[in-house]
């Protein structure tokens, strides 16, 4: 009895009947051949845990459930990645963890499900697509393609492995570029497909282009005639600017005082202009001739000597007074200036009797100035 009780408690200790384990379940596409109970689940090397079952799954996938060593799950990140390895093509599977490039900073958990990333590929898989890549060769034309092969490398094995060299200096010159050929390889097709909705415009300019050359090419006799006359042309302007060129910065020099007034008085101008937009750009009249809106008012204030003679620099600036837009039922101010032109400026608005008038009517032109008592101011 005591030799079977030892005999048997060896047997479970090796089977590992005595050991605690967490389960972790393995989620993969397939599990690949050689995939036994009990393989080894190792992280960096070294064994953390081992297949405890392996169940297929109605969708297809295979459900590998892990038994793990609850000492190493701290080692362990949640967020881990699954490759089912093996040593050789022919050898026997066993679970690969490898840490992310980012690892998590909570640790793997009990019945936590991972993602099998990737499946070692089997020799049963090469196997069938070397096969389904023979049976498309047909071997008279492989025999001919080896032997052409065979010819064209016969005696070039020199310049065959320059050829490799070069290749590799290449690639290693390209390689850091990589990164940027990818990003330009992803924009491609947006840019294609700029240039395929343009492609009807730079058809039709490329068309032009050749119309503009025959044109040219049949005008070319033309064209020079044009181009010396303008050489003609720019002797002859050069002659003239060489010859009057006192003359014309004198007459720069001058108008700079003009242009300095016009400029002051731009706004002015510019309401000027923009009162007349409506008037050119109103409705026609709907009957031929000239509408006229007339109306009778008081005369104002009469020209008055010497007050009201022109006055030189006179003041005041530009005065816009309500222009462009005036409104409907406005009228602009009156604007009173420094040039004693105030119609108000006397306050005797109104019917003045033009005695002069009625005295030439009567008796014909007189001499001298009007003799109007009325006209105060006026000399005479």
């Amino acid at each position: 009895m005591v030799i079977a009780t030892i005999v048997a408690g060896a047997v479970v200790l090796f089977n590992g009947g005595a050991s605690t384990s967490v389960p972790v379940t393995v989620l993969s596409p397939r599990t690949g051949l050689v995939m036994n109970l009990d393989a080894k689940v190792k992280l960096h090397g070294a064994q953390v845990g081992k297949v405890d079952s392996i169940e297929s799954l109605p969708n297809g996938q295979a459900a590998i459930h892990l038994a793990m060593d609850p000492s190493r799950l701290h080692l362990i990140p949640a967020n881990t990645l699954v490759d089912i390895a093996s040593t050789t093509v022919f050898g026997s599977k066993f679970i690969e963890l490898v840490p992310p490039p980012e690892p998590s900073p909570q640790p793997l958990r009990a019945g936590q499900v991972l993602q099998g990333n990737h499946v070692t590929v089997e020799i049963n898989t090469v196997f069938q697509q070397l096969v389904s890549v023979l049976s498309k060769i047909e071997p008279e034309k492989l025999n001919e393609t080896l032997g052409a092969f065979a010819q064209a490398f016969s005696g070039r094995g020199e310049k065959l492995g320059q050829t490799l060299s070069d290749l590799d200096a290449m690639l290693a010159k390209i390689d850091p570029s990589l990164p940027k050929l990818s990003h330009d390889i992803a924009a491609a097709p947006q840019v294609i497909n700029a240039y395929a909705d343009a492609a009807p415009d730079l058809i039709s300019i490329a068309g032009n282009a050749t119309r503009l050359s025959d044109t040219i090419v049949d005008r070319q006799q033309a064209l020079d005639t044009l181009l010396i006359s303008a050489i003609a042309l720019a002797d002859i302007g050069n002659d003239v600017a060489s010859t009057n060129r006192r003359p014309l910065t004198d007459m720069l020099h001058l108008l700079a005082p003009t242009t300095d007034l016009t400029n002051q008085y731009s706004p002015a101008l510019n309401c000027a202009l923009a009162g007349l937009v409506p008037l050119a750009m109103g409705p026609a009249s709907p009957v031929p001739g000239v509408l006229l809106l007339d109306s009778f008012q008081l005369g104002t204030e009469r020209y008055r000597y010497p007050g009201n003679l022109p006055k030189i620099a006179a003041k005041g600036g530009p005065q816009c007074q309500g222009l462009p837009d005036v409104g409907v039922g406005n009228r602009p101010p009156y604007l009173v200036t420094d040039i004693d032109a105030n119609q108000a400026q006397y306050g005797n608005q109104g019917i003045l009797l033009n005695s002069d008038a009625l005295k030439q009517m009567l008796f014909g032109p007189l001499d001298g100035p009007p003799r109007n008592t009325a006209q105060t101011g006026q000399p005479g």
